[in-house]
């Protein structure tokens, strides 16, 4: 005769039963591709950011109860549905090869991701029986390994991509200050927290007991309540920024000087006005080197000494080995190029060619393409213009933490960024950037000047509020009396610290709920009676 159920059972049963799939895996993958359309949704172009909660809750549910291998396969099908909807503008010029490409390399990383988050809810309810640490622990160690993710392909090959990170789609919701206390990082920790929280509170059936919301509730109230980090004001700076709408795209017809020639033409309408500070060009804004041609020497010597201030200019320069830079300048009247900033990120397959030997055996047409390769810069990211010191920060440098907390912690009152979007014009490429910045200036508590070669141009103030901006794919110039800040956010303070703890955090955490799970497996698993008959009964002891 078989003995009671022991609370021993009822423990083991009920980490079963949490350990179940949800749904079958046909359905699961079709979640799971669903997701990743909707998750996208979320970010620039359509900018519906509520939906990149629920994208990220698809997926989620999706891994529940899943096999290593089920779960890669249902990451990389969300990988997937989302990288070629989000990346799709690389494809705009050069064709589907590198668009394939970046999109099967991230959705591959996610897959590894999803097989690390699967074995968090198979381990966690199996550790313990605890409903507090499926609703506290559970969704944390979820939000994590989801980082974890976020980490690696921010970091790899090549230096990494870290574009369509969860926090990238939050610039304008309630919760993008909480980036001026713990970064995108963490941002991105707490969006998914809420998501697997929700989830494991409707598992649980959390309205039979309303205390059970709490820790949802908790995060929720604190990242719409929390204002962002207060810097200080400490005065005005008058920036003229110019979007000169030049042919600048890789692929359209100009000749040598036509790109200076169009911002020279949209700039003439502000040289009259008082009082400006530095006239900001864009990336790829003069496509003459003034430190090689004394005729564009002289151009830049005349704008400098019409406005008499600074001018921060971008082209392409040179040194002494024959390497080429991406480069911006502080050209000042009669003493020239003052101060220089190099690309410090140069795109990889856009700006150079890594291990060419390899991709040219692959793709000779496309690396054919990249005839010049651009190097590395290595000076400090920050221009002393005499009434301020500005961060700068060419083009896709923005989406790299590190360079932007070096900045604020150099002494940046303002940052100066420049981009050339035109080989995306039409895409959501410019607005997925900008939305970048507008990120950047919460996280620092700083005013940013975005100026494109085509848009899309806007001046942003410490809050994230647009204060000026330009019509994208028109010339145009704008004077704006931008607000210098001082002070450090805890987001620059901490710097990679939180995205190194949670990355630790979240592996160490998932090993200890293995090893738990491990061991409360061996000790639930029944025991025989010395029967001999094989018929089921648990031991008493």
């Amino acid at each position: 005769m078989s003995m009671a159920p022991t609370r021993s059972d009822a423990a083991s049963a009920a980490s079963v039963d949490a350990t179940r799939p949800v749904m079958p895996l046909w359905a699961a993958l079709l979640v799971a591709a669903l997701g990743g359309v909707v998750y996208d949704l979320g970010f620039p172009g359509a900018s519906v950011w509520p939906l990149a909660f629920v994208g990220i809750a698809m997926a989620l549910i999706a891994l529940i109860g899943r096999s290593s291998w089920a779960a890669f396969h249902i990451g990389l099908v969300f990988g997937l549905a989302f990288y070629l909807t989000h990346v799709s503008w690389t494809s705009l010029y050069l064709g589907p090869v590198p668009w394939l490409a970046l999109s099967i390399l991230q959705a591959l990383f996610v897959g590894g991701g999803a097989v690390l988050i699967a074995l968090a809810y198979r381990w966690v309810p199996r550790a313990t029986p605890s409903r507090w640490v499926r609703l506290v622990a559970l969704p944390l160690l979820v939000a994590g390994l989801w980082i974890v993710r976020e980490t690696a392909t921010g970091t790899l090959p090549y230096g990494g991509f870290p574009w369509g990170r969860a926090a990238l789609s939050q610039s304008e919701s309630p919760f993008a200050q909480v980036v001026s206390w713990v970064g995108s990082s963490g941002l991105g920790l707490l969006m998914v927290a809420i998501a697997a929280g929700v989830i494991e509170w409707v598992r649980l059936r959390g309205w039979r007991d309303l205390r059970t919301a709490a820790p949802v509730a908790a995060l929720l109230a604190v990242a719409v309540a929390v204002p962002a980090w207060p810097t200080v004001p400490t005065g005005e700076f008058r920036v003229a920024s110019v979007q000169g709408n030049g042919p600048s795209g890789y692929f359209d017809e100009r000749e040598p000087g036509d790109i200076l020639a169009a911002q020279l033409d949209a700039t003439e309408p502000v040289l009259d006005e008082p009082g400006i500070d530095v006239l900001l060009w864009p990336e790829g804004g003069s496509d003459v080197d003034p430190t090689r041609s004394a005729d564009a020497a002289r151009v830049f010597d005349d704008l400098s000494e019409r406005i008499d201030a600074p001018v921060v200019l971008n082209t392409v320069t040179v040194d002494d080995e024959e390497r080429f830079y991406n480069t911006s300048l502080q050209w000042e009247a009669g003493a020239g190029a003052v101060d220089r900033f190099s690309k410090r990120n140069p795109v990889p397959f856009g700006e150079y060619i890594p291990d060419r030997w390899f991709y040219d055996a692959l793709a000779p047409e496309l690396t054919g393409l990249i005839q010049r390769g651009y190097s590395p810069g290595t000076e400090p990211p920050v221009f002393d213009l005499g009434g301020a010191v500005a961060g700068v920060a060419i083009c896709f440098d923005v989406i790299y933490d590190g360079l932007i907390w070096e900045g604020a912690r150099d002494g940046a009152e303002l940052y100066l960024l420049q981009t050339n979007n035109a080989d995306f014009r039409g895409t959501d490429e410019n607005q997925q950037q900008l939305a970048i910045a507008r990120l950047r200036a919460i996280e620092t508590g700083r005013s940013v000047v975005n100026i494109s070669t085509v848009g899309t141009s806007q001046v942003i103030d410490p809050a994230g509020r647009t204060v000026d901006d330009l019509p994208a794919y028109e010339a145009g110039a704008m004077v704006t009396d931008v607000e210098l800040r001082e002070g450090l956010t805890p987001a620059v303070v901490l710097g990679g610290f939180v995205p190194t703890l949670t990355v630790i955090g979240a592996l160490a955490g998932l090993v200890l709920a293995g090893v738990r799970a491990g061991a409360g497996h061996t000790q639930n698993a029944p025991r025989r009676t010395g029967s001999g008959r094989g018929d089921g009964v648990q031991s008493a002891g």
